[in-house]
């Protein structure tokens, strides 16, 4: 039995366990894959108050766990399989058994969304759905495309352009939707170009992609490319990961909450990007897993 669970290690959960423990709470993360949650896997962490010079997103997550384990949070790298929030003890049952406390916090995020396009699935991890920070020395020299126009996804289609001998903005609007400074870098940058009101619509290819097939969405042409060999770098949206969670109301898939991260139910705290909300940064992730802990505590 401990005081408060944690369900998800980004930022959002990390801070959640940090100011649980602060307050004399037994604290427990559960964790699917690893610490850091979609901040750990990008190439640069940017914007973030206190960040280390240079910092990627595998130290800023090695950082948290650090902190998270000194001040006594307890992680557990565990698949969630079913969670209770009604009544007074919730309830998560997982492959490594089943836990419980009277207050909750969900903080497990978003999963980056897929296109659903032929050809997808097949060379999914074999050119398509690659991750910048993990595989753009792979690249070097090579042809990829970014398929996305946040900022998210120019500011990996910098990281990338480092190495690549060319970088394609795929964006189905008619202008990048990213921050002026990433705005600026990318239209500086002599190896990147960008393919506005363009959307990608199939990969062909066996073993690596060969040829994609993409629609300019003002003229309704559709051309095909050959690019063999090329990655392909999807930062197209994301889904919350609301699944788990059928007690509760949803809007658009996120969690509604109160500016004290309280859901409908009692005892139940939403933070982070799976909660309802305008900005997504690890900044509001931060205070999110802050606010919903201090709360938790008080209940």
């Amino acid at each position: 039995m401990y005081d408060i669970l944690i369900i998800g290690a980004g930022p959002a959960g990390v801070s959640a366990g940090v100011y649980a423990v602060s307050r004399g709470m037994r604290a427990l993360i559960l964790e699917r894959e690893q610490v850091g949650g979609t901040i750990g896997k990008v190439s640069i962490v940017t914007h973030y108050t206190g960040q280390q010079p240079r910092e990627t997103g595998a130290s800023f997550a090695a950082r948290m766990k650090d902190q998270a384990l000194q001040a006594g949070v307890e992680i557990l790298y565990a698949d969630v399989e079913q969670v209770c929030l009604t009544g007074e003890i919730k309830t998560v049952a997982t492959n490594k058994g089943v836990f419980r406390a009277k207050r909750i916090i969900l903080a497990n995020g978003c999963t980056p969304r897929r296109l659903g396009i032929p050809g997808e699935a097949e060379l999914w991890g074999k050119g398509m759905g690659m991750n910048a920070a993990r595989d753009a020395a792979a690249y070097t020299g090579k042809e990829v495309f970014v398929v996305g126009g946040a900022d998210g996804a120019v500011k990996e289609a910098l990281y990338l352009a480092s190495f690549a001998r060319k970088v394609t903005l795929i964006h189905v609007e008619d202008q990048l939707g990213c921050i002026a400074e990433f705005r600026r870098k990318a239209a500086a940058a002599a190896n990147i170009s960008l393919r506005l009101g363009a959307q990608l619509m199939a990969i062909y290819g066996h073993d690596q992609p060969e040829r994609l097939k993409i629609a300019d969405l003002r003229t309704n042409r559709i051309e095909t490319v050959d690019a063999p060999g090329c990655g392909i770098f999807l930062y197209a949206g994301a889904v919350p990961n609301t699944a788990l969670y059928p007690e509760l109301t949803l809007e658009n898939g996120y969690i509604p909450t109160n500016e004290r991260m309280e859901t409908a139910l009692p005892g139940v705290y939403a933070a982070g990007d799976i909660r309802v909300k305008e900005v997504r940064q690890v900044a509001t992730a931060v205070a999110d897993g802050a606010i919903a802990a201090i709360r938790a505590a008080a209940y």
